[in-house]
């Protein structure tokens, strides 16, 4: 956000110094003994239950949540974690209500799900805070293999290959590992470092080696390594931001909201993060909400997310479209942005009306900014990659690719839902898939 020193407008510390640490709070904090007691106990146990179906890691809903109800969390997070080696991130990130929430027979019968997500992260917090990490390393195979990304698909992949004997480098561009969780969610989904101390409990597993500085490219080409391990694992993320192809668009104050997160859950206090007065937000996805309210948060007077389709058609879910409303968020929809206005710096932004068939109007307004941040989608940014389908790498159900020897998940790959949820089960399967071809 090299911008922020340029643009007039844009400030750190607009909001009494208390405001930052009660604006970011845990926003689900975690249930007590006796919450997850009661919590537990709404449950119908179903024999063939709905919730597991929607779970993209299917893990045993019903099974761990009787474990809760019986006293033993740390079982009921074994059973979590055998699926979901990231469980306790994703009890925090997943859009729950979406999912297996929404699924649950006491929603459809009662309007009221048992909170799974909450009894999930009771179970794993529980575990974790005891030290514990229950799943040992097979004996050593010699094989090796090579993960590229150390974001959810990638530590997934890792763990469960390292789970079954191999040698796993885990190469990651940035300073720290945790891809997503680490960088790209908002900083009051998870607090108090929990995305790196997750990172460090699931490496007890032993033999994982992560490096970190290492981006695919100079110095760490595909064939280099295909050439030096047995197997690859491409979990890179999409590092492109697509642009918004407008007008004015490279003036400053025109960010990336993907960085603005980033550089929100990097920060140590809240209040030298700067933000503006007018704050617009272009986009419909999760990481549109989460700039949005995290602007909102920061002191912005007034934020409005826009997004070109209907409210029906928004990637984010329902209950963030009302998380953002409940913090001061105006949500436009069906306008497309037209052109950026100012004299060097964003002063005004300027939209047309679009038809449900994403049609322009003729019917045209304009929004005072002084920053704007773009949400609009990401790419792979690259080329040297196996085949792709349309934008991402195509794979099969395992994630394999076109290439012989090399598998791709999460993000970069062709599978399914852009979430950490899915993404850990791709790593997974990816895992399973790679293990068996190299015992064969």
């Amino acid at each position: 956000m090299t911008s922020n020193t340029l643009t007039p407008g844009i400030a750190a510390g607009r909001l009494p110094g208390e405001d930052y640490s009660r604006n970011f709070a845990d926003l689900h904090p975690v249930l007590d003994d006796h919450e997850a007691l009661v919590a537990a106990d709404r449950c119908y146990f179903c024999h063939d239950a709905p919730c597991m179906t929607a779970c993209p890691t299917s893990i045993d809903i019903p099974l761990f949540i009787r474990q809760i109800a019986t006293g033993t969390p740390e079982a009921a997070a074994k059973t979590i974690l055998n699926q979901n080696i990231l469980g306790g991130m994703c009890a925090r990130v997943c859009p729950t209500e979406t999912l297996c929430e929404e699924a649950c027979v006491r929603e459809t019968a009662e309007g009221k799900p048992v909170q799974i997500g909450r009894l999930q992260r009771f179970a794993t917090d529980t575990l974790m805070a005891a030290g514990v990490h229950p799943f040992e390393r097979a004996a050593p195979t010699g094989k090796a293999v090579a993960v590229v990304g150390a974001g959810p698909a990638g530590l997934s992949c890792a763990h469960r290959l390292a789970m079954h004997g191999h040698d796993v480098t885990v190469f990651d561009p940035r300073p720290k590992a945790g891809g997503l969780n680490e960088f790209g969610i908002a900083a009051y989904k998870s607090v108090d470092g929990f995305a790196a101390k997750e990172v460090d409990w699931l490496l007890q597993i032993g033999g994982i080696t992560v490096e970190t500085g290492q981006a695919l490219g100079a110095g760490l080409s595909l064939e280099k390594l295909k050439a030096d391990h047995d197997a690859v694992f491409l979990a890179i993320g999409l590092a492109g931001v697509n642009a918004l192809g407008v007008e004015g668009e490279d003036k400053d104050g025109v960010d990336d909201a993907v960085e603005f997160i980033a550089d929100l859950r990097q920060a140590d206090d809240m209040s030298t993060v700067p933000i503006g007065r007018d704050v617009v937000v272009i986009g419909g996805g999760m990481t549109a909400v989460d700039a949005a309210v995290q602007a909102k948060l920061l002191g912005a007077l007034n934020v409005t997310l826009v997004y070109r389709r209907g409210k029906d058609r928004m990637n984010a879910s329902v209950f963030e479209q009302d998380l953002a409303a409940s913090k001061g968020v105006r949500i436009i929809t069906n306008a497309s942005p037209k052109a950026v206005i100012g004299n060097g710096a964003v002063q005004e932004i300027e939209f047309e009306y679009t038809d449900d068939d994403l049609a322009p109007t003729g019917e045209t307004f304009r929004l005072a900014a002084d920053q704007v941040f773009k949400a609009i989608g990401q790419t792979l940014g690259r080329t040297d990659l196996p085949e792709l389908d349309g934008r991402k790498i195509a794979v099969n159900d395992t994630g394999r690719t076109s290439m012989a020897g090399v598998w791709a998940g999460g993000d970069c790959a062709s599978g399914g839902d852009d979430l950490t949820v899915t993404a850990v089960a791709e790593g997974r399967d990816a895992a399973e898939d790679i293990h068996a071809t190299l015992m064969a």
